[in-house]
């Protein structure tokens, strides 16, 4: 008969013993030797076949049915920190200064390792899971580097699978969409050069701080007016540098950003019209610009056939209290789009919120909540039970 984790039992115990050990220790990205160490000794005391080292330091664990052999499946969870720092006081917190799991990557590691310990007792499936532990998440593309370490040339599966806690959703509530999830995520930098000079005698430079203000102004058009407006698009200037001085007026100014999409068509009509935008008002003006555009992570996209299984497994948790479906997809950015790219799969949303968790991800006051441990551990075991039950 196949078990599950259940609340404060003592395989509860155990992973919110394992996440906060995780929590206390944050790494970032490709510098996740120590979590990828303690996740790569677990796994190897279940007996599991262990793969350490893709991406850096990625780890896959393969885990073989007791019923023959079958098709094979991969399910993933991210390990990396991020650049931030703590404010909150709790035992657990962060020893690292400067470094935060502000994103639940530790309590996404800590599920999918419950789930690996109870299919590992019980591996009552006909196939293979591949338990996939992913470094640098966070504006790194460690995805990206798993893939072209040969992640699924080595361990070929033909779907796979992600999650993402949800501050947004109260615990017990899950999301699953048919189609778009999360956004495409690129980065700019922009450099506008002038002349510099007097600021009292503004007639005898070239000033590229009056430029610039022109030029981040007119990036809004390109959203408001050159976009459909059926279709989603974000250009967000984060970052502007110029000038030391109240009397002078600078030789240069910079300033950076990020941008987000969905559809490959909007992706390609922001990148050329902000650099159209950017060339032509500097021009005007007087100045040289120059424009780097960086694509970064693809939309994450699930496929519809894969997102049913998931909704399927929801449906039948009992706990899962309310399943939502298709909700507005959010623009945050993620790396697991890289794998969706490469296989048919689904990235679902497990609501994370509570009274006492309140806090939004990214934030310094951010906390993962050991009571969602359970539940996503248990949706993985569910779901590989319902993929590979046949």
């Amino acid at each position: 008969m196949t078990e599950y984790i259940k609340h404060h039992s003592e395989e509860h115990a155990q992973l919110v013993q394992w996440r906060r050990d995780i929590h206390a220790h944050p790494e970032t990205a490709y510098e996740e030797f120590r979590t990828s160490e303690i996740v790569a000794d677990i796994l190897t005391s279940l007996g599991l076949e262990v793969h350490r080292g893709l991406g850096g330091t990625g780890v896959v664990a393969t885990l073989h049915g007791s019923l023959g052999a079958g098709e094979s499946i991969g399910l993933r969870a991210d390990m990396d920190a991020l650049d931030l720092d703590e404010l909150n006081t709790f035992a657990h917190c962060s020893t690292h200064q400067g470094k935060m799991h502000a994103c639940g990557h530790d309590g996404h590691t800590t599920m999918l390792l419950g789930a690996a310990v109870m299919l590992a007792k019980n591996p009552h499936f006909k196939g293979t899971v591949h338990f996939i532990f992913q470094p640098a998440e966070e504006n790194e593309a460690g995805a990206k580097a798993m893939i072209k370490d040969g992640l699924f040339e080595r361990f070929p599966v033909k779907e796979v699978y992600g999650l993402h806690n949800w501050p947004a959703l109260p615990a017990g509530e899950a999301a699953v969409h048919d189609g778009a999830v999360m956004a495409a995520f690129d980065t700019f930098d922009i450099k506008i050069v002038g002349a510099g000079g007097h600021g009292a005698m503004p007639h005898d430079t070239i000033d590229p701080v009056y430029t610039a203000s022109l030029i981040i102004n007119a990036l809004q058009s390109v959203i408001s007016r050159n976009l459909d407006p059926q279709k989603s698009g974000v250009i967000s200037v984060t970052q502007i540098n110029a000038g030391h001085a109240y009397n002078v007026i600078p030789e240069e100014v910079v300033f950076a950003g990020t941008t987000r999409s969905f559809c490959p068509q909007v992706r390609d009509l922001i990148e050329s019209r902000m650099k159209d935008v950017v060339t032509n008002i500097a021009h005007a003006q007087g100045c040289k610009a120059e424009i780097v555009y960086t694509r970064r992570y693809p939309a994450t996209i699930n496929t519809p056939e894969e997102a049913a299984k998931c909704r399927a497994v929801l449906e039948q948790m009992p706990e899962i209290s309310l399943l939502h479906l298709n909700p507005p997809a959010s623009m945050g950015g993620e790396d697991f789009a890289f794998m969706l790219e490469q296989r048919p799969g689904a990235y679902i949303w497990l609501g994370n919120g509570s009274q006492e968790h309140t806090h939004n991800l990214h934030s310094p006051n951010y906390d993962f909540n050991d009571d969602v441990l359970p539940i996503g551990a248990n949706f993985w075991v569910r779901l590989v039970q319902h993929l590979l039950s046949k």
